[in-house]
């Protein structure tokens, strides 16, 4: 069964699912697939590799520029912890990514335009954070998930109105 973007099931869980099997284990072949897609500019460049394409049928994307955002992302993505990656950003005195490369990074609203800040974000942090969340963020990319990000950075708890709204927002996508 063909699924449809955004359909029911858990993005963040199945992204975790494939980090944890094609990217993070200590194999030839996922430190190969780490450094290809890392090198990769062009969504067919990250297309071009079979395990990307089965990524994309589990989340159900088509979008290829989305699949080539979460698939970068997730190379980059060196260990995975329970720290959401927003919350990551704005820990610690100084915060590893300062709030002006943080605005800039909340203000993409494209995965073409999220692309390179998060990238770049991702290599100060030593690319760790929690890859389940990560994915799932990344797949509900919206002004939703990004006024959570910003309450993420500033150590805040997200308020029920904006944690609803983003609930619904997913829900809708499904």
């Amino acid at each position: 069964m063909t699924r449809t973007e955004g359909d029911g099931h858990d993005a963040g869980a199945a992204a975790a699912r494939w980090w944890r099997t094609h990217l993070a284990a200590d194999t030839g072949a996922a430190k190969a697939l780490r450094a290809r897609l890392k090198r990769a500019v062009a969504p067919s460049e990250v297309l071009a590799h079979e395990p990307v394409i089965a990524l994309a049928q589990e989340l159900g994307l088509r979008d290829p520029h989305k699949i080539a955002l979460i698939a970068r992302a997730l190379a980059t993505v060196g260990e995975s912890h329970g720290q959401r990656l927003a919350r990551r950003f704005g820990s610690g005195d100084p915060k590893p990514l300062s709030e002006l490369r943080f605005q800039r990074l909340i203000r993409a609203k494209t995965p073409e335009d999220l692309v390179t800040p998060l990238l770049r974000a991702l290599a100060i942090v030593d690319g760790k954070c929690n890859v389940a969340a990560l994915g799932a963020d990344l797949m509900h990319w919206g002004d939703a998930v990004r006024a959570r990000w910003c309450f993420d950075y500033f150590g805040a708890s997200t308020p029920q109105a904006l944690a609803a709204v983003q609930a619904a927002d997913e829900e809708t996508a499904e």
